[in-house]
């Protein structure tokens, strides 16, 4: 009857104890990766120390791109977008167009000016000294010379209350909207000729809408 339960007890050890020291190594071993997987996950944590690298390396360059092309906007080229229809049809409400500062101005360039906290664009006529003068039909003359302006489609007199011939007083040019008819300018004493000190700088090009990128004349 002994020997009966003796089998019994051994009889759920299969292998014995060298079975279970090979099951007890197998454990301790399956986990340890290959050479080649070592390696792969080298090779991925150096490719996430240089991605971060460059990563933060671009956005450095970034930053400093965007502040020198904010400084280079403010002190040489502002970038402006136009709002309403005065220097239509040459310029159209919403279009956004680049200045260059400048004290040098010349009849037919366009300009941009500080008027009551407001940016305004306008056409140079005249500048100091000059005698502008514009008949009923809104044919414009500077010094007794009738001046080109291919940038007008339609001529007005448009509303005025100064006497013609207007001399421009010193230090000032005398401007006016391509879009004679509606445009408040040099023409009415409410804007009256605009001061050296007010100009933002000459208009030279329109970067918006892109289909009309363009250099304005």
């Amino acid at each position: 009857m002994a020997e009966q339960q003796h089998d019994v007890q051994t009889a759920n050890i299969p292998g014995g104890d060298a079975a279970k020291t090979e099951q007890q190594y197998n454990l301790h071993t399956a986990n340890i990766p290959s050479e080649d997987a070592v390696k792969a996950e080298r090779e991925r944590l150096s490719y996430q120390k240089r991605y971060r690298q460059t990563l933060r390396t671009t956005i450095y360059a970034l930053v400093i791109v965007a502040a020198v092309a904010v400084l280079l906007a403010t002190l040489f080229l502002p970038v402006l977008q136009v709002s309403g229809t005065s220097m239509e049809p040459t310029l159209s409400d919403g279009d956004i167009i680049l200045l260059v500062k400048t004290r040098k101005f010349e009849t037919g360039d366009l300009i941009g000016f500080y008027y009551q906290n407001k940016l305004l664009l306008k056409r140079v006529i005249g500048g100091p000294g000059d005698y502008i003068d514009i008949d009923d039909d809104g044919n414009v003359t500077v010094n007794g010379e009738p001046i080109d302006e291919p940038y007008v489609t339609e001529k007005s007199l448009g509303e005025t209350d100064l006497t013609y011939p207007y001399q421009v007083p010193e230090n000032r040019y005398f401007v006016m909207g391509d879009n004679r008819a509606t445009s408040i300018d040099s023409r009415s004493s409410a804007i009256g000729c605009i001061e050296v000190d007010q100009i933002v700088g000459k208009v030279i090009l329109r970067v918006w809408p892109l289909r009309q990128i363009s250099l304005i004349n």
